[in-house]
């Protein structure tokens, strides 16, 4: 978990791009070495860093396979001023448990990969939450939380969002020990071509819960799922 947010000087802006999902072939260790770039909005290079990985030196062999094309749903995020350093913080979530599922998971503060994508937390039984939005029990905005959903060896626990009744209480431990309770209002499967990012990261209106991962159909040809399970939670 990251100790501090710099302040961001620059607008935040730019496409966010949702995965809770992966379809790579991983071992059943419950901390699969697999990463679902998110494009997010971009920050400063103090923040996010800005070291790109080197390019592999040449070889006279033959590249190695290429592994699936990770899953992606593109969000839009609208333009923000933000500056953390004037902005005081609500404590952060560290877990995530939903009534009536096996969804019962740490939850880890994420950011920006070096490629301006969300990050995702490798292991399966762990959820993201995006810092550069509302923390959970914030007095405005959605506080969105994200994770995969699948292998190709394994379903896993985010696989049980689709099914979530309305009414079921969802609760979020925070970094103080305190625990806040929501109640859902909404499940539904969105298609990723017309998934609206900038209801999904809003950062005024009444305060809400979303939790998202991946579902409806895998394209193979195009190596992803066909829509974002979106799951909104009201605070109690």
């Amino acid at each position: 978990m990251h100790s501090r947010r710099p302040a961001l000087a620059a607008a935040i802006l730019a496409s966010v791009l949702l995965t809770g999902c992966a379809q790579a072939d991983v071992p059943a260790d419950p901390a699969p070495a697999i990463t679902a770039p998110v494009p997010a909005p971009t920050v400063p290079a103090d923040d996010a860093g800005s070291q790109v990985p080197s390019a592999a030196p040449a070889t006279e062999t033959a590249p190695p396979t290429p592994p699936p094309a990770r899953p992606t749903a593109v969000a839009d995020v609208p333009v923000q001023q933000a500056d953390a350093a004037l902005q005081p913080r609500d404590p952060e979530p560290v877990s995530l448990a939903i009534a009536g599922t096996d969804i019962s998971v740490k939850v880890v503060d994420v950011g920006i990969e070096d490629n301006d994508a969300m990050e995702i937390p490798d292991s399966f039984y762990e959820a993201g939450w995006y810092r550069y939005g509302p923390s959970p029990g914030a007095e405005k905005g959605n506080a969105v939380i994200a994770a995969h959903v699948d292998s190709l060896t394994e379903v896993m626990p985010f696989a049980q969002l689709k099914d979530v009744a309305v009414g079921t209480i969802v609760t979020v431990g925070l970094e103080d020990g305190r625990s806040l309770t929501y109640e859902v209002s909404d499940v539904r499967n969105v298609p990723k071509a017309t998934l609206n990012g900038s209801e999904i990261f809003k950062r005024d209106g009444a305060h809400e819960l979303k939790v998202i991962t991946c579902g409806g159909e895998w394209l193979a040809e195009e190596g992803d799922y066909e829509d974002n399970v979106v799951l909104t939670a009201l605070p109690l």
